[in-house]
């Protein structure tokens, strides 16, 4: 497939007298660019002579369009094509890289849908000498060259591992090679995406291996091809667009003038999006204005009427979903990827759609809802009523819960108009008009795009020319070009504005309909044109592949798709070789390893950044918060000079210092000062050049919903592992109802109950965990009850013996003065009161037990000695300034040891039996001994008789 398309993208280009070059190189997205790989040169165009390369490159043809270049000298080295005829190709000074770096991981992931893991074979091979399928990564198993090496390296020690990012979890290769290669098994997951794979440090012939970094999450369902259905497009010389997952940038739809492209993998591979006849007229099939791509499925605009085509179903949109049957002007989805966040409101919109007049956010599952219209708009502000006001477009912004509404303004409407901005909080709910406008002429379509930073910050366009607004709006501009004044359409051939690409590490694309490019980076005011990549006449799009590399897809007339990777930074080092233009710093570092942080109660956040530059510079770090003032903060600043450099390094510690202990309104108080903050650190200067972004992270104030409370000494391993019912009588109850209460023990809820002799009193120890384990011991108080109502134990420890001055808080107090309140929600952090002090509380009976636990306090669990029991136990934290989470957890007890107390009845019957059996053996006895002496008695008479 990418052959042909190579083949119709060469014939388009020999009859169209456009020329060109480019060179390519073996390793993928050019991550291997030095002294030993071999570079391939390539001119588009009829007037080539031959290459100029310097002396220190070797060249395989210099008079063929095509040839091999190698280059045994790093630094950077000026090539360029000699050309028949008054015009000259552009020179470009490539980079070339001396490093130990020869291999690279091959990855081939196989999806496991019924067990939702995904397995990633890998393998080791050497871009110089692989197999064409593994430089085309669509390799199913090692070539030759690469089994030989793979084998080597394991031999020699290397095991290559996947590290998470976002959540840093690891996963580990099995130790033997499987076919050559090593296999690892991670789980689907849409919220840890980025991941990287690292190896031991382990050479064979000097080269190691390559780490790399990779977008892996949860793959998006393809929608099936089926026969008969039609092709739907844009009109018919319109450019390509464009639109990918914030969250999953492999899975993109591309419309052009012909067909709708879908691809789940970076256009590897590659279907067509169509649908069924006779829901659409042939005109409306192809007049596809607008295209946004949801977990519902692929939006498209048509005519002013959306409609949603996923893979079971096409269908219009209208009232039925709460938005306009027609008259939509625009959609659009998020740009930036957030997978964490702390939202407040009960969910975030995923996509947004315009009319002129009114707006409406679009959920999961076809939800909308009307957020604002321009009724509401002229009643929060003032509007002359002769005024024109709608709305000129939606966009994003890098914040995860906001969007910025642009709305177009003017009197007379005959020349000029005026856009302004507003800000709307999905979270707050809260609309903010920002301190933004910027003058157009009437009939002006101005793009914009909020770039990645935690204030506001925008690149727009028009036809000709990229607007900045930098800084919060307070620096505001057009981007300059070295020649007429920042119009970028005459250093165009006077070509306009296609589209704008922007990234995560402050690089900003602007590419022209004739594929012309400029270049220019977040904060720099001025951009510099690239050497043409692509060639004018074809139509072509960018877009981020699956190793964060921007590259551009191509379609062509026969409705296939051509892929071509683009390597930016070694472009972007060409083209600012020539001007000389350095990075104002020499290092820029810091210790921010996430982009998203949460702060729980009398936690702290330490952070560091150092920025190392020449002398005489005057940078510096500065730190931009946007969002509500939740944190304080401290600086401490270091500086160092030494051999023409300075260095600064700045500590941050970022805190709260609210109590929320015995306050009026507890929840309220924690809702005021929770939230989420958007921080930027960056130095003061940047330059096209420069290869380190700002570090934009977010740090969020509230419950961290990971977190849980364990009572040590528990598990789930234990014991059997069944269900049980036990009865509980009814004189052991809370309320002392009128029969005992039958109970399911379930093992799945309460786990293994731990078996206590009644003789020993329990203290329960608790350990706070999140989903990578163990965090620390709770030290703070807490409270326990029986879940089923049981009051039959006590405590150990009084309140006097506790220390208290006044009478402290019980269950049955707490439980008395909040009557109306379930008996989890009667005592909590939100009421709690310590009675350790004369002014907290009142005189009472300090005799009474002590109801509150603690690491330290030694008050135990004591049990009736006189039965054995299984009690259902919840814990829950006391101290309010422990956590914004409700953190409680169950455990089991059952109690041992007891001898159980005899029957009265049957004493009572056992005894008679024994007296009854005692009286009838002395009968039996007196009679028999009456016998024996009778007899006795009668044989002595006789004898006396006899003698007689």
């Amino acid at each position: 497939m990418a052959a042909g398309a190579l083949a119709v993208l060469l014939s388009c280009l020999s009859c169209c007298g456009s020329a060109l070059w480019r060179y390519h190189a073996a390793s993928p997205n050019y991550r291997i660019f030095s002294t030993r790989t071999t570079i391939t040169l390539e001119y588009e165009g009829t007037l080539f002579s031959e290459w100029s390369v310097p002396r220190t490159c070797s060249i395989k043809d210099k008079r063929s369009p095509k040839t091999e270049l190698r280059c045994s000298t790093p630094g950077f080295q000026n090539i360029k094509p000699i050309v028949t005829g008054p015009d000259l190709e552009d020179e470009r000074n490539l980079f070339v890289d001396s490093t130990n770096i020869c291999f690279l991981w091959y990855l081939k992931i196989a999806q496991y849908y019924h067990n939702f893991t995904q397995v990633i074979m890998i393998w080791v091979y050497d871009p110089e000498n692989a197999d064409p399928a593994e430089l085309q990564l669509k390799a199913d198993a090692p070539s030759l060259n690469s089994y030989v090496l793979t084998r080597q390296m394991a031999t020699l020690g290397q095991r290559p591992s996947i590290r998470t990012l976002l959540k840093r979890k690891f996963y580990l290769s099995d130790e033997k090679l499987k076919d050559g290669a090593w296999h690892i098994s991670v789980p689907m997951a849409a919220n840890d995406i980025i991941k990287d794979i690292k190896g031991n440090q382990v050479t064979f012939q000097d080269c190691f291996v390559s780490d790399v970094l990779f977008l892996l999450g949860f793959p998006w369902l393809t929608i099936p091809e089926i026969p008969g259905f039609l092709p739907i497009s844009s009109p018919r010389g319109s450019q390509l667009m464009i639109v990918s997952a914030a969250c999953v940038p492999s899975s993109i739809v591309l419309v052009a003038h012909m067909e709708t492209f879908q691809t789940n993998d970076s256009f590897r591979t590659w279907t067509t999006i169509r649908v069924p006849p006779g829901i659409l007229t042939d005109e409306e099939r192809s007049n596809v204005s607008g295209v946004s791509i949801s977990p519902d499925g692929v939006f498209f605009l048509i005519n002013g009427v959306l409609y949603l085509k996923n893979t079971t179903t096409f269908v219009k949109l209208g009232s039925k979903e709460n938005i306009p049957d027609g008259g939509i002007i625009g959609l659009t989805t998020r740009k930036w990827c957030w997978i964490n966040y702390l939202l407040k409101a009960n969910k975030r919109s995923n996509l947004a759609i315009w009319t002129r007049d009114a707006v409406y956010l679009g959920y999961d599952s076809l939800e909308f809802v009307e957020i604002t219209n321009m009724k509401k708009v002229r009643e929060s502000i003032y509007i002359p009523s002769i005024a024109t006001l709608s709305i000129h477009s939606i966009v994003y912004t890098a914040h995860p819960f906001e969007f910025g509404m642009f709305l177009s303004y003017c009197l007379t409407c005959n020349v000029m108009k005026q856009i302004y901005l507003g800000i709307y909080n999905e979270d707050s709910r809260q609309w903010l008009l920002k301190d933004f406008s910027l003058n157009v002429t009437r009939d002006t379509f101005i793009t914009p795009h909020f770039v990645y930073s935690s204030m506001p910050e925008l690149i727009l366009w028009d036809k000709h020319r990229i607007y900045y607004s930098y800084h919060d709006f307070s620096a505001n501009g057009v981007i300059q070009t070295p020649t007429e004044f920042g119009n970028l359409s005459k250093l165009s051939d006077d070509s306009v504005i296609h589209d704008v690409y922007l990234d995560y590490y402050g690089n900003i694309l602007v590419k022209m309909e004739n594929n012309n490019l400029f270049f220019f980076k977040i904060y720099v005011r001025d951009a510099v044109k690239l050497p043409l990549w692509t060639n004018k006449a074809t139509k072509t799009q960018f877009f981020l592949n699956s190793v964060s590399q921007v590259n551009f897809v191509s379609v062509f007339e026969n409705g296939t798709l051509g892929v071509q990777e683009f390597p930016l930074s070694l472009e972007i080092r060409s083209a600012t070789y020539k001007t000389k233009e350095k990075c104002p710093f020499v290092a820029f570092h810091n210790n921010i390893d996430r982009v998203f942080y949460i702060l729980d109660k009398k936690k702290k956040l330490s952070i560091w950044a150092q920025i190392v530059y020449p002398e005489n510079k005057g940078l510096y770090i500065i730190m931009e918060l946007y969002g509500p003032k939740l944190l304080e903060y401290k600086f401490h600043n270091k500086y160092e000079i030494a051999s023409g450099f300075c260095t600064k390094t700045m500590d941050i510690m970022l805190y709260q210092t609210i109590n929320y202990e015995a306050v009026h309104d507890y929840f309220k108080l924690q809702d005021q000062n929770t939230g989420l903050m958007i921080i930027q650190v960056r130095p003061s200067e940047f330059g096209k050049t420069c290869p380190t972004p700002p570090r934009v992270f977010q740090v969020a104030i509230g419950c961290d919903a990971s977190k849980y409370i364990v009572v040590k000494g528990f598990d789930y391993n234990d014991c059997p592992r069944h269900d049980f019912f036990y009865i509980i009588e009814k004189s052991y109850l809370r309320h002392r109802p009128n029969k005992n209460l039958r109970v399911k023990y379930s093992w799945k809820k309460y786990g293994c109950p731990l078996k206590v002799d009644f003789r020993t009193n329990f203290h329960p120890l608790l350990e706070l965990h999140n989903e990578n384990g163990y965090i620390e011991n709770v030290e703070v108080n807490f409270i326990v009850w029986e879940i089923h109502g049981r009051d039959d134990y006590s405590f150990n420890m009084t309140m006097q013996k506790s220390g208290c001055l006044n009478e402290a808080q019980t269950w049955k107090s707490m439980t008395t003065l909040n009557k109306h309140l379930p008996l989890e929600e009667a005592w909590g952090p939100q009421n709690y009161k310590h009675c350790f002090s004369y002014a907290i509380g009142k005189p009472g009976d300090l005799s009474q037990p002590y109801e509150i636990i603690n690491k330290s306090n030694r008050n135990h669990l004591v049990w009736p000695m006189h039965r054995t029991g299984m009690y259902v136990f919840r814990v829950k934290i006391l101290d309010p300034n422990y956590s914004y989470c409700n953190l409680t957890a169950l455990f089991a007890i059952e109690t041992y040891g007891v001898i159980p107390s005899p029957n009265g009845y049957l004493v009572f019957s056992v005894l008679f039996l024994l007296m009854l059996l005692f009286c009838s053996i002395l009968t039996f006895s007196y009679f028999h001994y009456m016998r024996i002496y009778k007899h006795l008695y009668g044989s002595t008479d006789k004898r006396k008789q006899k003698n007689n």
